[in-house]
């Protein structure tokens, strides 16, 4: 997929256009997913490249910055678990970890430099752009993902994205101020669409949702047949500004990144439903660090899915829990927008902020791992052992080897 965008996006009109053309640009801002012969455009202008990550620091890209994550406790991005694994967890992250650095290797980036070389002319390779970009600005923060290593050049700016709330529609600001008892605000996201949901899951939902006294906001881009009284459907939902009002008690959600960043500024614990890619680690963080229940999509059935809400609703320590995630994601000494345009003048006014760029780069992936050393430290074993036997042998087949006796005749007189 990020070979067929990456493609189609040099064959458009307008970058090749742009490609010919003689503009001048301080820097390129660029968001990174599966796209990295991109990076050939700033190449082209010769001017610096900033990538905006879509996800925290992962496989995804720790690659293009050489930065350091052990698979003992930094989890995969397709992984379940957190950063606190056990052995078998531990086993499976590094599985995860060998095959994307395979796949990487011998399917997308082979492909992005054959991409990078067609569009792009020039004497370089991909790689020798690629490893000499200035800079990532993570979508990510520690209030909502994990203690995990950042190399200098990858800031975290997750919640640049919120704005300050902003006036409701009318009818969306009465229903909200005469829910006395709460409203739980339902979105999957605009990947996974609510209209999807296979019956069974919405019959489960429905159902649910009939039992409790508060009042649901569900996102639904179709009409809803047979909804209770407490549900009021919209097609289109201005999340923020309805977690901002503090009648919503708690947010029901798939688990994305922006949205769980968004629940945590506003301090809405989740219930979580998690689909697919990094939803599932974002669920897992959130449910470890006491603002959330997860109930897989899989799973999802009336009897857990009512069990959720009354454990989300009713036990305090959710929104105790959530409230104290969101003073940590507030407690920064630049807001968010604000960090990300300070790194980026950064980056422009330094050149491309070289003294960023980390030493490891320049390494072999068996040379940064010290597979190298290791296999040298095993050969000494290995020879020392030989040697030591060798010897060893010797020195018993020497002591205990009978020797032969030398008796004398004597002389007759």
């Amino acid at each position: 997929m990020g070979n067929m965008i990456t493609e189609k996006t040099f064959s458009q009109k307008s970058v090749q256009d742009l490609l010919k053309s003689d503009e001048t640009f301080d820097v390129m801002i660029m968001e990174h997913f599966v796209n990295d012969a991109l990076v050939g455009i700033a190449h082209r202008f010769k001017i610096p490249v900033v990538l905006i990550g879509c996800m925290r620091a992962s496989s995804i890209n720790n690659y293009i910055f050489a930065n350091p994550a052990p698979s003992s406790y930094v989890p995969n991005i397709l992984a379940t678990f957190t950063s606190h694994m056990n052995f078998w967890e531990r086993l499976e992250n590094f599985y995860y970890n060998v095959l994307n650095d395979v796949m990487r290797e011998t399917v997308f980036l082979s492909k992005q430099r054959e991409i990078f070389k067609k569009y792009i002319h020039t004497d370089l390779e991909l790689d020798d752009v690629l490893y000499n970009v200035s800079m990532m600005l993570t979508t990510s923060h520690v209030s909502i993902n994990d203690a995990v290593p950042h190399v200098p050049s990858m800031i975290e700016i997750g919640g640049f994205h919120v704005n300050p709330p902003k006036k409701l529609p009318q009818d969306l600001q009465t229903f909200l101020d005469k829910s006395s008892e709460g409203v739980i605000l339902f979105s999957m996201g605009s990947n996974l669409k609510s209209k999807d949901l296979k019956p069974h899951a919405r019959d489960a939902l429905l159902r649910s949702f009939a039992k409790i006294k508060q009042k649901v906001l569900w996102k639904f881009e179709e009409e809803l047949p047979n909804a209770p009284g407490n549900v009021k459907v919209m097609k289109w939902v201005p999340q923020q500004d309805v977690l901002a009002h503090p009648n919503v008690k708690a947010f029901i959600s798939h688990g994305g990144l922006l949205s769980t960043i968004e629940t945590v500024y506003f301090g809405v614990p989740i219930i979580g439903i998690p689909v697919f890619a990094d939803q599932k680690t974002n669920v897992a963080n959130a449910a470890q660090n006491g603002y959330a229940v997860s109930v897989p999509l899989a799973e999802l059935s009336e009897e857990k899915l009512s069990w959720a809400l009354d454990e989300i609703i009713n036990n305090p320590k959710y929104r105790e829990n959530v409230k104290r995630r969101s003073e940590i994601m507030h407690d920064r000494p630049l807001k968010p927008i604000d960090a990300a345009i300070y790194w980026i003048e950064h980056v422009i006014r330094h050149q491309g902020a070289p003294h960023f760029r980390n030493a490891g780069l320049d390494l072999m992936w068996y040379q940064r791992h010290l597979v190298d050393v290791f296999a040298f430290l095993g050969f000494v074993m290995v020879v020392g052992c030989v040697v030591f036997f060798v010897v060893l042998k010797k020195i018993t087949s020497l002591c205990f080897t009978k020797q032969p006796t030398v008796t004398k005749k004597k002389k007759n007189k």
